[in-house]
């Protein structure tokens, strides 16, 4: 049935959000799933109780979705291996653990958590590398017994063995770590019951036929271990792959301090999801060259495994708005997809402006769809459009003849050579050729500066003192709509 790529763990602990970190790992799965005709699971790991976000796995499969790589199988799509949520999958850990303890591979272990942090502050105090001392691993069966017929609080832990076999990374390359020299044998099973990350995944990817684990780098050292408990278990392992981290353009760690990286803020702050996908492939690796504007059709062909390197992906936040400049004017050059536009720049206009003298033409799909077209390439984002500069647009400005004097004692005369330019037959309208139909018309007056009446034309169609030329003001607005403000400048 092809590969099957399990997502990797998404949730940000504190928040429950997914950020751009766990964003890139799901998508280097999602692309690599799609390359090889594969399956994308989204697996809910929920087995650390204590950090459960309520809404958090809903959440994640929301922002999936929103960034258009949704999962194949998961808790809400369901499928042939679930359940999806770890929480709900207790009993297969529990039998897992079963398996171990009865072959010598795993033994309980009575430490109490008073014992185990003493013996993590006097390894600080040495300035050691705090590890378990192994000390239960040498209980006797009776010594056991007798342990579990006094009642006392117990936890599964696994054997780690030294000699482990060099594991062939899809990033990495060939690896090897004797996780026994430096680690104390680690908790598989809790005390309530609830397994760690380490047996939870392996059972899981086993259960779950999963073939390829892409994830990040800092589950690297851990893959010797995991490796360890496939064996323990006589199972074949999927192929891992590790993927370098994803940091600032410093090198520093992403911010998650006021929420800066996580998905939910810029689908708030209007950034479209191709931009993020985009942005976090162009700076990471696995793909021939760098590139501005690739669609996810673009980054699922021409994405290599075999590229990636181990350096670490430098993400600049600040060239953000430029890719999501890119998207937007393919979504504005895409018919279908600018209806969806249209529809969210009415609802837009209609939020922003709804209090002022709001005209429903300027809510007309004609209208606001050359809107879209003319600044399509200008504008960052759908938001620019409802801006202070852009007002104009949707908001007819009430300007007196009064006023217009004030710049100009030709207002009449101006106003009608204007209007005599723009029902002019065949005339076209872009804003080379009216930049030099105005010039023409300036020379007509007679002591009107050029500069002069451009802030007046301009004070007429928009009601502002600053803003875009003249020229594409009117390119903008149209011939009907310039028309019918100066008209009513000129009356008023």
């Amino acid at each position: 049935s092809g590969p099957r790529f399990p997502s990797p763990p998404l949730l940000s602990p504190v928040t429950g959000f997914l950020h751009l970190g766990g964003l890139r790992t799901a998508l280097y799965n999602y692309i690599f799933a799609k390359k090889h005709q594969g399956t994308f699971i989204l697996r809910v790991e929920d087995t650390d109780q204590n950090r459960v976000v309520p809404g958090a796995a809903e959440g994640i499969e929301d922002m999936l979705d929103w960034a258009g790589i949704p999962p194949d199988e998961s808790p809400r799509r369901g499928g042939s291996f679930g359940p999806y949520q770890q929480s709900r999958r207790l009993e297969l850990y529990r039998r897992a653990s079963d398996a171990l303890l009865e072959s010598g591979a795993a033994y309980r272990c009575f430490c109490s958590p008073q014992r185990l942090e003493l013996l993590k502050k006097e390894a600080l105090r040495s300035q050691q590398t705090p590890r378990y001392d192994n000390r239960c691993r040498y209980l006797t069966a009776t010594e056991v017994s007798e342990k579990l017929s006094q009642g006392l609080d117990w936890v599964v832990r696994f054997r780690l063995e030294k000699g482990l076999e060099p594991f062939q990374d899809l990033v990495y390359g060939w690896n090897k770590h004797e996780v026994a020299d430096v680690e104390g044998d680690p908790v598989i099973l809790k005390g309530d019951g609830f397994p760690t990350y380490h047996l939870a995944n392996v059972v899981d990817d086993h259960y779950m036929g999963i073939s390829h684990v892409l994830r990040g780098t800092e589950w690297l050292t851990s893959t010797s271990k995991h490796l360890l408990l496939y064996k323990a278990f006589g199972w074949d392992p999927p192929q891992f792959g590790h993927l370098p981290l994803l940091l600032n353009k410093d090198g520093g760690k992403l911010s998650k301090r006021q929420g800066d990286i996580f998905l939910e803020r810029f689908a708030r702050d209007g950034y479209l999801p191709e931009a993020l996908l985009d942005i976090i492939t162009n700076c990471g690796s696995g793909f021939a060259e760098k590139q501005m504007g690739r669609t996810l059709e673009e980054l699922i062909s021409q994405f290599e495994i075999g590229r990636i390197t181990t350096h670490s992906a430098l993400l600049d936040l600040e060239k953000l708005p430029e890719f999501n400049r890119i998207h937007l004017t393919r979504h504005i050059e895409n018919e279908g997809l600018r209806q969806k536009l249209i529809r969210e720049l009415q609802l837009l206009v209609e939020h922003v402006c709804g209090d002022q003298q709001l005209d429903q033409e300027v809510l007309e799909k004609e209208y606001v769809e050359r809107v879209l077209l003319l600044r399509k390439g200008h504008i960052s984002f759908l938001k620019n459009l409802v801006s202070s500069d852009y007002s104009y647009l949707w908001v007819r400005p009430s300007v007196s003849r009064e006023q217009l004097r004030t710049i100009s004692a030709e207002v009449d005369e101006i106003g009608k050579l204007v209007l005599g330019l723009m029902t002019r037959p065949a005339t076209v309208l872009t804003m080379e050729q009216l930049n030099k139909e105005l010039k023409s018309l300036q020379k007509q007056t007679k002591e009107t500066k050029h500069s002069s009446m451009m802030r007046l034309l301009r004070l007429a169609l928009s009601g502002q003192q600053q803003g875009p030329s003249v020229a594409e003001m009117m390119v903008t607005l149209g011939p009907k709509e310039v028309c019918g403000r100066i008209h009513k400048a000129l009356s008023s």
